[in-house]
């Protein structure tokens, strides 16, 4: 098997099975048995279909991103190669963090669950956590000219509004 196949289906199976199934399949399912409640307006029904959606795409993009220009996977044990500096990394160090947040915000509100709140803001505190004290050192260590620069240009949580083009200092 190729090591692109082999990346390929290791992300999928963590995507499905890790942690954004987790946060976005499993918790949400054993808290709300995945059930709207009657009569909700159909405005709040697209409301969440929209955070939903806009939050699953920079999530797919960047498992797609991490196998095809990264070269590795989700999972810090095969990392990718190289740093992912293109595409929604361009705009915000973290667009998959920020894409399972938005989905899971748009989920709360579909499902209108104070647990799914909790889950939302246990997840943002996990999510920062993780960042700051083993994915930030470990691509600093990783990539010691690449990983401070993007560092500095590109923030963490809220996204530029310009697309950083990796050129300025």
């Amino acid at each position: 098997m190729s090591a692109h196949r082999r990346n390929l289906i290791v992300s999928i199976l963590f995507t499905l099975f890790g942690g954004p199934g987790i946060a976005l399949i499993y918790v949400p399912f054993a808290i709300t048995r995945f059930r709207i409640p009657a009569g909700q307006p159909l405005g709040h029904r697209f409301l969440a279909a929209a955070l939903i959606i806009a939050g699953l795409t920079p999530a797919l993009e960047s498992v797609r991103r991490f196998i095809y220009v990264g070269r590795g996977t989700l999972i810090p044990t095969v990392p990718t190669e190289h740093l992912v500096v293109s595409g929604l990394y361009r705009y915000v160090r973290n667009p998959m963090y920020v894409g399972v947040m938005v989905a899971l915000a748009g989920e709360a509100t579909l499902f209108w669950s104070r647990g799914l709140l909790v889950e939302w803001a246990l997840v943002c505190a996990g999510f920062n956590l993780v960042v700051r004290l083993y994915e930030e050192p470990t691509l600093t260590r990783r990539h010691p000219e690449e990983y401070p620069l993007f560092k500095r240009h590109v923030p963490r949580w809220f996204p530029r509004l310009t697309p950083w083009n990796g050129s300025e200092n």
